[in-house]
């Protein structure tokens, strides 16, 4: 693996703000990594979005990005606000970086400070184990997880939301989305996984679950961000965010 080159630092933007030259260095960049897209694809898919979080060099240069979506739902008559996580892309240059985590949980914070009362979870489709495995790193209970305990409680939720968002492309029974055709799949030799990377329980876990991964298809997952259901290093960024949020 290439070592990661030092940046400084991940911003937050209000999708409706970016330029042009803004949303073609993302799709270029996602280009990169992945096939059977397209530019009217992706930007359909970030004018649904409502945040990015962008990554950036000393040059301003993109190298990495993430979107989401924010909204609420209820489900069975309790109230429940949403992070959709879409397209994530980090240059490879930059992979093991923490700028655009950091920043990604310090939004979610701010998020659950503004509404302490309603509970926010995190919905996340997976084409790939590196996305897989921010679970465990950000959260102490997920759905789908190689243990069931951590999962208790959520495969409900996920299945409603799955199905609220993606409608008959969603089986629930694998707790996979599959489109007739590809909306995009990782080119090779990134849709590759090395033997020690199959090893590690959780690569093993996702490739069970989603074996059809290499031609685009989603393993939707799901966990609650509040801060007794995370991970003490992702806790302090998401704390960090909910203080700035009521200051």
């Amino acid at each position: 693996m290439i070592p990661p080159d030092p940046l400084p630092g991940a911003q937050v933007l209000a999708t409706a703000t970016l330029g042009e030259s803004e949303r073609r260095a993302m799709y270029a960049l996602y280009e990169r990594y992945y096939e059977g897209s397209s530019w009217q694809l992706f930007a359909g898919d970030l004018a649904g979005k409502d945040r990015v979080v962008l990554l950036r060099d000393d040059h301003g240069e993109v190298q990495g990005f993430s979107t989401l979506a924010i909204y609420e739902r209820s489900f069975d008559g309790t109230p429940v606000r949403v992070i959709f996580s879409g397209d994530t892309v980090v240059d490879e240059r930059h992979w093991g970086q923490q700028a655009l985590a950091f920043a990604w949980l310090r939004l979610a914070g701010a998020l659950k400070g503004e509404r302490p009362d309603l509970p926010l979870y995190w919905l996340l489709i997976s084409k790939g184990h590196r996305t897989y495995r921010y679970l465990p790193v950000f959260s102490r209970a997920f759905e789908p997880s190689p243990d069931p305990a951590t999962s208790a409680g959520l495969r409900a939720l996920k299945d409603f939301l799955a199905h609220d968002r993606f409608g008959e492309a969603y089986d629930r029974n694998t707790g996979v989305v599959r489109f007739a055709e590809s909306r995009g799949h990782l080119r090779q030799p990134y849709a590759e996984v090395s033997e020690a990377h199959a090893r590690l329980p959780e690569v093993a876990f996702f490739l069970a679950r989603n074996p059809g991964y290499a031609r685009g298809d989603e393993l939707v997952c799901l966990c609650e961000l509040a801060a007794d259901a995370l991970q003490p290093i992702a806790r302090r960024a998401f704390l960090a965010g909910a203080r700035a949020a009521q200051a």
